[in-house]
């Protein structure tokens, strides 16, 4: 079976405006794109104009814009902060109006671009072991060092030693804020920065949408990524991503939310870390009783006993977390 076969049983598929079709499928490359964004908002000039239902195949450019291309590269001579992890988009999306949802089905994503594809770093007062802008110590910043990887289809090849799966996500998926234009480094309740490392092909993100038309933008593509993304950086490459738009009419949601055929996901981002903890499970309750017809109450022991978490980044100004549920214990098996 497909790993996207479990769609047809999804909120998307169920309670999308397409009714399940498929649409027209459109290309977004980057001479298209031409104007990369730093930022999530209202303000910036649209790319395009889909209809739900239908897929857009994104070439995404990788956290640092391709510019960290050998490892006697330095970060910080070739990236000027903000100005990291470039966005595409953003893409409107017909019929999109305030309090929806929209849909978004990562089908398909693939490494693109020459070999080596793949580039970690470690990059001055960024990561969770040292000291930062947000946690100021008088301690020296860890050494820059760069590491380029080859990535294939299957592989991400992080030494002669060690072979890791290559297990993609999308780092970076948001529709815009109602009013506030936000850093492309910094997750909320728009989505955002979240590096959620469920959040890849297979799955379906819901995102709230806050303008007309929803303005998704996507970005910082992940070939693979650990629990919290500890060092501040994932093996980040340039992406060939598939998605499937859709619009969940009059679905008001204030968080991302994220279901897969096994689960589904609510996600919340804060510091301090339980902060964000406690926006994602309550946003899990909240849904439980909303639409699974569960007591807020009992939902809330139940998750005591068999609720799972996720951790996306605790690196970047805001920590994101994902709580999530087995379909098997939501009545039918959700």
């Amino acid at each position: 079976m497909s790993i996207n076969d479990w769609v047809a049983r999804s909120i998307m598929h169920r309670r999308g405006a397409s009714g399940g079709k498929a649409g027209a499928t459109h290309q977004l490359t980057e001479e298209q794109q031409a104007e990369f964004h730093f930022t999530i908002g209202p303000y910036s000039k649209p790319v395009m104009t889909v209809k739900p239902g239908d897929r857009v195949v994104v070439e995404t450019r990788d956290a640092f814009s391709g510019r960290i291309k050998t490892e006697a590269d330095k970060p910080s001579e070739k990236i000027r902060m903000p100005f990291a992890n470039p966005q595409n988009g953003p893409i409107m999306i017909e019929g999109a109006e305030t309090g929806d949802a929209l849909a978004v089905h990562i089908e398909a994503m693939a490494p693109r671009g020459e070999q080596p594809r793949g580039t970690c770093a470690l990059i001055p007062e960024f990561g969770a072991l040292t000291g930062t802008y947000y946690t100021a110590t008088l301690n020296q910043p860890l050494p820059e060092i760069v590491r380029k990887i080859l990535v294939d289809e299957n592989t991400v090849h992080w030494s002669d030693k060690v072979k890791l799966p290559y297990k993609p996500h999308i780092g970076t998926l948001s529709c815009s804020p109602e009013i506030d234009s936000i850093s492309s480094l910094t997750p909320d309740n728009h989505g955002g920065n979240m590096d959620l490392p469920d959040m890849g092909p297979g799955t379906v993100t819901y995102l709230p949408v806050r303008v007309p038309g929803a303005r998704l933008f996507i970005g910082d593509a992940h070939a693979c990524q650990g629990d919290g993304e500890v060092c501040g950086v994932a093996v980040e490459h340039a992406s060939l991503t598939t998605i499937r738009v859709d619009v969940v009419k009059k679905w008001t949601i204030e968080w991302p939310r994220l279901e897969t055929d096994e689960l589904i996901m609510a996600i919340g981002s804060a510091r301090p870390l339980e902060d964000a903890t406690r926006i994602a499970y309550r946003e899990l309750i909240r849904w439980m009783a909303a639409d699974y017809g569960f007591d807020q109450l009992d939902a809330y022991m139940m998750l005591s006993q068999c609720g799972k978490v996720r951790l996306g980044n605790f690196v970047d100004p805001k920590y994101t977390v994902g709580a999530a549920v087995l379909k098997k214990y939501l009545p039918d098996g959700a």
